[in-house]
């Protein structure tokens, strides 16, 4: 299979395996653009891991700023993933607002100061993981108003899923998503989190943000009956992020907990048959 062996596939495959397992599920002719675009997103993604000053940071979100606004007139630069992307863009007519809001909502990975509150983490992730799908329903369709809705809704809950798993990696790290008012209102301090682990102050702080999470998840799922087939593909990470929830209630709300931390062997099959019944 070319998409398989395409550098985007393989990219994913290896650092986003949940995102490549929906891809995998959308029509043949959209699945290549799917690839790109998550390759993408998982560029800019990354732009905190791969530097050791915000300011790289910026640098690195900038090439890409102005490599996407590059294709918009026609240039193409020569790199892996900028390529495909730009066949995906020329091809799907994806919007150029929704790169530029994703990557100006990458900026705040720069910032060293943790969301101030859970408004500000559910900005972060519309902006971010919400916007992603909404480019990817563009890939598979001309989506409506309640398609979007939809769309939005899904990537706010993957996000703040995300977010809940990755609290051990991003404290390894000495960085923090979660709301500093409910981490106040916990009596947990970053330095705490960063230097002890696990905390029996931090389950309340990550229970509140699950529970955000199941009701974005739940508004997505409100949509499902004006949501054409076509469209689901971009839709399935909702699936996965309600597994994870389960987990990470399984679990006490630790996200230390192994439970939380191991992929379940059989997701493949969940979202197949999620692909069969229609369902996300």
């Amino acid at each position: 299979m070319a998409e398989i062996a395409s550098y985007c596939a393989q990219l994913l495959r290896r650092q986003d395996a949940d995102r490549y397992l929906t891809a995998i599920f959308a029509p043949g002719d959209r699945r290549e653009a799917l690839f790109a675009l998550y390759a993408f997103n998982l560029e800019v993604s990354r732009a905190r891991e791969t530097v050791s000053e915000p300011f790289m940071g910026l640098i690195r979100l900038q090439w890409w700023r102005d490599a996407i606004g590059d294709i918009y007139q026609g240039r193409v630069r020569a790199h892996e993933v900028v390529r495909p992307l730009a066949t995906a863009i020329r091809k799907h007519g994806l919007s150029q607002a929704l790169f530029e809001r994703l990557i100006a909502t990458r900026e705040r990975d720069l910032d060293m100061e943790p969301p101030v509150d859970l408004a500000a983490l559910v900005d972060y992730a519309h902006g971010s993981s919400g916007t992603l799908v909404e480019l990817a329903l563009e890939i598979l369709g001309d989506p409506t108003p309640p398609v979007r809705e939809a769309g939005n809704a899904s990537g706010v809950a993957w996000a703040l899923t995300g977010l809940l798993r990755a609290v051990p990696f991003h404290a390894s790290r000495r960085r923090l998503y979660m709301p500093a008012n409910l981490m106040a209102e916990a009596r947990l301090t970053p330095v705490e989190l960063f230097e002890r682990g696990p905390s029996p102050c931090l389950p309340p702080v990550v229970r509140a943000v699950a529970g955000e999470a199941a009701a974005w998840l739940f508004r997505a799922r409100r949509y499902a009956r004006q949501v054409p087939r076509k469209f689901q593909p971009a839709l399935l990470p909702a699936a996965l992020a309600a597994t994870y929830l389960r987990r990470l209630a399984a679990a006490g709300y630790d996200p230390f907990d192994a439970r939380v931390q191991q992929t379940p062997p059989w997701r493949v099959w969940n979202l197949a048959l999620r692909r069969l019944t229609g369902g996300y």
